[in-house]
């Protein structure tokens, strides 16, 4: 769809174009798991192109599943179009997605990767580990140029991070990163808050599990790129199969036409916490990029268009971030993040166990995923869950 067109007219519209022709309303879902060849030869070239990579185009068959689906398809061109990238890749949840570009490193003898933490765990761990034969460098913003060597065949950012938010100025790494392209994980600000590609970052990482798909029913992932890098990741997906089933692509396609409304109400109410939970005198620091505090370099404004739907805030202490995220009764402690209702956790022996002990967060921090409910409900339910812990820690101290 043309850029001039404002996003909200994007998200509702994209990838729908042939919808009137189909005479149908909303986008079909097409759950083969094989189609017809009209005969050996073109079947076998139909075959070859898309298990290498290559794109469907007019006239050909889709061969299999796992090498091309339709709906799938039109879940790579909305999200495509809302992150102004020139193709999607759209896979089985944002790990397999992270996996199959790092893969593609390897396979272009470019095994060694420079990554900024924080990162989101299972991203941290898959790195560490080293399984898909790659390298890893840690290094903080300022060090990314200095890390970098022949090798080196991706930077990884994350911005806002997970779990403590810090913000990544995405222009300058990419600035410092020079030829190495690099890949900025935009989960925690979607489109709607961040364009990575335009200031300059190769590839655009979603877990769509969040809030692209926003309704906590789905597991996908998606990168958003140039169509090189799309062929590569494409080829790394038909080989290993981890393409997106079609019925969550449906589902995920469908939660982009909500996404820029949720985000912006998620926001505002997520501020709100944000405020509240400052002047509580149980917490310890609420991190936020909203606050000024949590962004020191002024991206909020410039880079990002606001402080998202996700804080931290820390209480101290294990016992008192295990009796409030424990003691939530509207919001519910679980993993995950920017469904449509709130969710609670403590990251350090959940999504963060497996990271390293210099990078796993403090053992008093709790991570929130604000969702849409009203303001005054989930500060009465963070209200009773601090009165709790500060209760129970209470009696805890005078017993010892």
């Amino acid at each position: 769809m043309d850029n001039d067109v404002a996003l909200d007219t994007r998200a509702v519209h994209s990838a729908r174009e042939d919808l009137t022709a189909l005479g149908v309303h909303v986008p079909p879902i097409d759950l083969s798991s094989t189609y017809p060849v009209p005969d050996v030869a073109t079947g076998g070239a139909d075959y070859e192109h898309l298990a290498t990579g290559g794109a469907l185009t007019q006239g050909q068959s889709g061969v299999y599943q796992r090498l091309w689906n339709p709906t799938v398809a039109r879940f790579e061109r909305a999200l495509a179009d809302l992150e102004d990238a020139q193709e999607g890749v759209a896979f089985a949840s944002g790990m397999a997605a992270l996996s199959a570009v790092l893969l593609a490193c390897v396979s272009a003898g470019k095994p060694h990767i420079v990554a900024v933490r924080p990162l989101y765990g299972g991203s941290d761990h898959l790195l560490a580990t080293g399984l898909l034969g790659t390298t890893v460098t840690w290094a903080t913003h300022g060090e990314v140029a200095g890390a970098i060597t022949e090798q080196t065949g991706l930077v990884i950012v994350e911005t806002p991070a997970n779990p403590t938010l810090d913000l990544v100025d995405i222009a300058d790494v990419c600035r410092v990163a020079g030829d190495v392209p690099v890949m900025v994980d935009n989960t925690f600000a979607t489109p709607v808050l961040q364009r990575p590609l335009a200031l300059g970052a190769a590839m655009v990482l979603h877990s769509a599990t969040k809030f692209l798909g926003g309704h906590g029913d789905l597991l996908a992932g998606v990168i958003a790129t140039n169509s090189e890098w799309a062929g590569r990741i494409r080829g790394v997906r038909a080989i290993t199969g981890a393409i997106l089933y079609p019925l969550a692509a449906y589902q995920a396609h469908r939660g982009l036409q909500t996404l820029p409304v949720r985000v912006r109400a998620q926001q505002a109410t997520a501020g709100s916490l944000a405020q509240w939970l400052s002047t509580h005198q149980s917490v310890k620091a609420v991190h936020y990029p909203g606050f000024a505090d949590s962004d020191p370099a002024g991206l909020v404004g410039t880079q990002m268009s606001g402080g998202g739907a996700v804080l931290a805030f820390d209480l101290g202490s294990f016992e008192a971030a295990a009796a409030v995220t424990q003691q939530c009764n509207l919001i519910t402690h679980a993993v995950s993040l920017g469904g449509v209702d709130s969710l609670i956790q403590h990251p350090a022996s959940l999504t963060h166990r497996p990271v390293a002990s210099e990078a796993k967060p403090g053992e008093g921090i709790v991570r929130l995923s604000v969702g849409l409910e009203d303001a005054s409900d989930l500060i009465a339910d963070l209200g009773q869950a601090l009165a709790h812990a500060v209760t129970t820690n209470t009696r805890e101290s005078v017993r010892s």
